[in-house]
């Protein structure tokens, strides 16, 4: 198994600006936690010890709001501590959200940082496990969907020293083909659905793509390093249905987008990417 973890699982520690009207006496942080700068003003509470944002979460979020930039209603399946929602909220800032994660330690870090943005009367944070059907009404359609699946079976790798980060690396509670049926089910016409997996990992995408209904229209690999093979795959796709018979197999491939250059500075095309959700190259 690949070992992502010194790659995409440690977490941005930058202080950042405050949320506005915010003072540094307000703030409360309790032991083992800490409040990161995630995109712009916006700050997340994490655990120091326990599953912090990353790359890959940074991503997803960026690479949905990209090709779905006018979506009024978005929902976030496994949201975990709220990272590609909170995101996904700062730069759609007109759009309601609905998340849906099953760890109650992770759920309430999320409601803290919604608090804390000021996100509560956009932001719906719901408990439970997504593939659950009360979790959501069958008439709740969605224009963009997110998700940064877990990306290994149990038992396939080391699974962490926090029970948080287990959930978020192996598929406790679903895989990808669980993502892209709930997807499939949720969303509103001309819906768009954006996910990230690893690169290696490519057949079961497409495989989950197809058993549920959904086309990919667009993917991007990921270059942690310039020079290296891809690490990652960034996804879109949009229900089967939608689409005329002739273009539901066709796929547009996108040039990798690289990280880091080789002497270890970030690379141009994700300096714009920094850029893109609020911070400086």
């Amino acid at each position: 198994m690949t070992d992502y973890s010194a790659a995409f699982f440690k977490g941005w520690a930058k202080p950042g600006p405050l949320a506005p009207g915010a003072s540094a006496g307000s703030v409360e942080i309790a032991e083992g936690e800490t409040l990161d700068a995630i995109s712009g003003h916006f700050r997340l509470y994490q655990l120091r010890k326990g599953h912090r944002f990353s790359t890959d979460d940074v991503l997803t979020a960026w690479y949905g709001t990209s090709w779905c930039p006018s979506a009024r209603t978005v929902l976030d399946l496994g949201s975990g501590i709220g990272s590609v929602g909170m995101i996904a909220a700062w730069r759609l800032p007109g759009a309601r959200f609905v998340t849906i994660e099953a760890q109650e330690e992770s759920v309430t870090l999320a409601k803290k940082s919604a608090r804390y943005n000021g996100l509560e009367a956009r932001y719906e944070i719901r408990q439970g496990d997504f593939r659950d059907a009360a979790m959501l009404g069958e008439q709740e359609q969605f224009d963009l969907v997110l998700g940064s699946p877990p990306y290994f079976p149990l038992g396939s790798g080391v699974e962490g020293d926090h029970p948080q980060k287990i959930a978020c690396r192996f598929e406790v509670r679903g895989d990808i083909g669980d993502y892209c049926a709930m997807a499939v089910k949720h969303l509103a016409l001309g819906g768009f659905f954006a996910c990230v997996f690893p690169h290696e990992q490519l057949e079961r995408v497409e495989l989950a793509a197809r058993k549920a209904g959904l086309a990919i229209v667009r993917r991007r690999p990921v270059i942690l390093r310039e020079g290296n093979e891809p690490l990652l795959c960034l996804f879109g796709m949009v229900r089967s249905d939608h689409l005329p018979p002739g273009f539901r197999e066709q796929t547009w491939v996108e040039p990798a987008l690289v990280i880091r250059k080789q002497d270890g500075q970030v690379h141009p095309e994700y300096a714009a990417v920094k850029l893109a959700i609020g911070f400086p190259p």
